[in-house]
């Protein structure tokens, strides 16, 4: 926390200095108008945008046509002018009043700005693999959170049973496949407005006011504060401005669908500006409980943003922004998909102790979305922050700072046994975290031929129990721990109410320094090394104690109680510093065709369990304790190519080889919650990527990417046995050679929107209607290949239909899954290994209407 503080009052001297020598200089802020017109009809255009060339100062016309630009730049500058259906211009303006004429029949793409690089440049001119996705494409498509998004970008996967239990994978590599375990860092970056954000749980938080998001593929730790070994997310939301505009939205959908969106934003003062956004959304449950009858999985959440924009002059901006995000569901939970044979006894298999517990599933189908769940459950997630970003130019460059305190509260609890028996009667793995980030970053030009960032990154955590972990056996326990046939497993009360609380805390202290060049030897030919040197270190305390069931002395007993819950208590830390880089190089053919090759060696940072340990011969197994942090080898080449104007069509082939594989794995031994971390010793990920986007003739724009990806463990001689060989003989397996959790071999999207220009209502604009198609095939979904934990592939399509009018109003009808497919996201192996499994299920058809006014 010290040196938190003393980093940023370092970084707020060097800004207040600089601010002191802003003020000290005289500035004119001064107001550029112009009207944009048809360049045929002479009719005003409402919507267009007009930028300052090399700014992100701009605006849009208003009904009468109009724009008004906020500058303290001198006349003349060059401004860029563009609109859908238009050619995008750029016109030098000398004078106010300008009067600026746009030409139909743009039936080329426009150019995708991203800034990934910690620069604005051209998505087709990075030697990157990227995925792009605009703000407004995803509010259109109904990707309100990166669970929806994934189905616009195929190479990204995401798994979550509830907003704790979430695994964000990019090429299937990332995180650990299954429940979540704080002891390790995320493999995949997530970034909004340049601050990371270090629980996965901020990916099930619904988006709030976003412009833009940048999907890197692959090893970027050269580029980004916090390494990330499998690719980031690169989110931008919507920035103050000091031109007066805002924008209201109201969805309406099936199963009580509601969803408001509201931004606004304007000047304060001549150098002040400020946007506030918020969004809620809220949907009936899609599941029925029969135990508590009523619905639950429903959506019940909130989010705020305020943002403060100081631009004391043109070579000084500073934002500070603070969010505020809550997610309260009427319960969580999922149905018993299916039972597997185990290899115990005859009387340890599901189906004969439910029955002997005079029990049965009231449904035959997880698809009948009903739910037996005797304990009500609940997913409580809250997340907010505040962050000061400073960007200062200083040369050719500009200097950037981002200080950044991030919370996260966590209050669940769950059915862990998925049905309506007492058997783990409560599971509340409650959880607060707080990170402290500070990043300085310097990114610009040395030379004519010599440009990069160097930079430096802190990160620093603290996440706790809060204030106390409770696991808890019911009276049905009995019969689905009981491993002979003792009569003292009968002992009346043996296990009512026993159960453990939890104390845990893990501290993590993350500091790196990175840098990457871009060596122009030629126009045409580039080298981009880069270079990062990480160290981390995570301090760990772990008690549990045992209460409750029956009070006795009697060892037979303890011993049989000892075998579902025991105390435990452990300390320990561990550290790791190492090197990590990549060598890129580069060669365009002009403006058509730019060719890349990428070699990476990267490194997830070294884990910790903080779940509780499993225990051999009554001995906690101290050893793995310890998680080895993942070698990554990576090998990429790419070719980005314009076809033509109209177009453009990437490719991708990469190699990704990791060596002590970080994996999430299972046991039979309920007090270890969550499960516990361990290394493989080898995977390895290959894959091909294809995408393409088309505008044809002035009122279609298409777009499709397809990804083959091949997961495999290359060594993992000590994993554990899947869930139908449980029992046996041995209590891990050799599944070197078996499929990776979570990948689908062939995955894709294809997608498309077609315009049409009317009226409606006397309102002057586009009709337009759009589809997305989104294909994977079959996955695994066991740590371990399992012959019954496989989800067959499936499809899923989406449209809309609707009026963009040119004062900014749109309405449209939407649709989702609209086959009404089918399908499993997971499935999730119950824990105490009794064979019977969870699906997570996919939504069914939705669908609804969009109400929406920008101006």
């Amino acid at each position: 926390m010290y040196r938190l503080l003393k980093s940023t009052l370092s970084i707020g001297l060097i800004v207040y200095s600089l601010l002191a020598s802003a003020q000290n200089a005289p500035i004119i802020n001064s107001t550029v108008t112009g009207k944009i017109v048809d360049a045929r009809t002479k009719e005003v255009l409402v919507g267009a945008t007009v930028t300052i060339k090399g700014t992100t100062n701009g605006n849009a016309t208003d009904p009468d046509g109009q724009f008004k630009l906020l500058t303290g730049q001198k006349l003349p500058f060059t401004v860029v002018v563009s609109f859908l259906g238009y050619q995008t211009k750029e016109v030098i303006v000398s004078d106010n009043n300008t009067e600026i004429q746009l030409e139909e029949g743009a039936n080329q793409l426009a150019d995708v700005v991203i800034t990934s690089r910690r620069r604005q440049e051209s998505a087709q001119e990075v030697p990157i693999p990227i995925s792009i996705v605009g703000g407004t494409r995803a509010e259109d498509a109904g990707a309100f959170n990166v669970n929806r998004l994934k189905e616009l970008v195929p190479t990204v996967q995401l798994y979550a049973s509830n907003a704790r239990n979430t695994t964000l994978n990019i090429r299937g590599l990332g995180s650990t496949f299954g429940l979540t375990n704080d002891g390790i860092d995320p493999g995949v970056g997530f970034y909004v407005d340049g601050v990371y954000y270090a629980r996965p749980a901020a990916t099930a938080l619904d988006f709030i006011d976003i412009e833009q998001v940048e999907v890197l593929r692959g090893p970027q730790g050269t580029l980004y504060g916090k390494n990330t070994t499998a690719g980031a997310f690169n989110i931008t939301t919507r920035q103050a401005s000091f031109v007066p505009s805002g924008s209201f939205e109201l969805s309406y959908g099936n199963y009580g669908f509601i969803q408001a969106k509201g931004s606004l934003t304007g000047p304060l003062s001549k150098k002040l500006a400020a946007r506030v956004s918020f969004t809620g959304t809220q949907r009936d449950g899609l599941f029925y409980n029969v135990h508590t009858q009523q619905n639950i999985n429903d959506i019940n959440n909130i989010g705020f943003r305020g943002q403060l924009l100081y631009t004391p002059s043109d070579n000084v901006k500073i934002t500070l922004i603070g969010d505020a995000s809550t997610q309260k569901p009427n319960g969580y939970g999922w149905p018993v998909a299916g039972v597997v044979p185990t290899k115990r006894a005859a009387y340890r298999q599901f189906n004969a102790i439910i029955a002997d517990l005079n029990y049965k599933l009231p449904y035959s189908s997880a698809f009948e979305r009903i739910v037996d769940l005797d304990t009500p459950s609940k997913a409580d997630n809250k997340l907010g922050g505040i962050s000061l970003n400073a960007d200062i130019k200083i040369g050719n460059g500009t200097l950037t700072s981002t200080t950044a305190w991030r919370h996260w509260r966590w209050t669940p609890l769950n059915d862990r046994d998925y049905i309506g028996l007492p058997v783990f009667t409560i599971s509340s793995g409650n959880s607060v975290h707080d990170q402290w980030s500070q990043e300085i970053r310097y990114a610009g030009k040395v030379s004519s031929r010599l440009s990069g960032v160097i930079g430096f990154f802190g990160l620093w955590q603290d996440l706790k129990s809060d204030p106390v972990q409770t696991e808890e056996a019911g009276s049905a326990q009995w019969r689905f721990a009981q491993s002979s046939t003792s009569a003292l497993w009968k002992t009346p009360g043996l296990f009512d109410n026993f159960g453990i609380r939890t104390t845990n805390r893990i501290q993590s202290t993350g500091l790196a320094v990175f840098g990457q060049l871009d060596w122009a030897i030629s126009d045409n030919l580039h080298v981009l090394p880069g270079i990062r040197y990480n160290y981390d270190k995570k301090v760990a305390n772990y008690k549990r104690e045992t209460y409750g069931g029956l009070q006795t002395t009697d060892p037979a007993l303890l011993a049989l109680k000892n075998a579902v819950y025991t105390n435990q208590a452990f300390d320990t830390d561990v550290s790791e510093g190492n090197f990590s880089g990549q060598v890129t190089l580069q060669y365009k053919v002009g403006n058509a065709v730019n060719a890349f090759g990428t070699y990476a060696i990267s490194y997830k940072p070294v884990g910790i369990n903080i779940g509780g340990l499993p225990t051999a011969n009554g001995q906690v197994l101290l050893d793995l304790a310890k998680v080895k942090p993942e070698s990554v080898n990576h090998i990429e080449f790419g070719l980005k190519t314009k076809p033509s104007p109209n177009s453009t069509l990437n490719l991708i082939v990469y190699d990704t080889e990791i060596k002590d594989y970080q994996t999430q794995v299972q046991t039979p031994e309920p007090g270890v919650n969550r499960g516990y971390l361990a290394n493989a010793e080898k995977v390895r990920v290959l894959g091909v990527e294809l995408d393409g986007n088309v505008r044809v003739g002035n009122h279609l724009t298409l777009n499709t990417a397809l990804a083959y990806t091949d997961g495999i463990y290359v060594s993992f001689k000590n994993a554990p046995v899947p869930l139908e060989e449980t029992g046996g003989e041995q209590a891990f397996k050799d599944v070197s050679g078996g499929v990776l959790p979570g990948i689908s071999k062939w995955s894709g999207s294809l997608g498309g929107e077609a315009t049409a220009r009317g009226e409606f209502f006397n309102l002057k604009g586009n009709y337009f209607f759009g589809v997305d198609a989104f294909y994977r095939s079959s996955f695994s979904s066991s740590p371990s290949p399992s012959q019954y934990l496989n989800i067959d592939g499936y499809s899923l399509f989406n449209s809309r239909l609707g009026f963009r009018a040119s004062t900014g109003v749109s309405v449209f009808i939407w649709g989702r899954n609209l086959f009404n497919t089918n399908y499993y996201e997971q499935l999730l192996a119950a824990p105490g290994s009794a064979g019977h499994y969870a699906g997570i299920v996919g939504d069914p058809r939705t669908y609804g209407i969009t109400l929406r006014y920008t101006f």
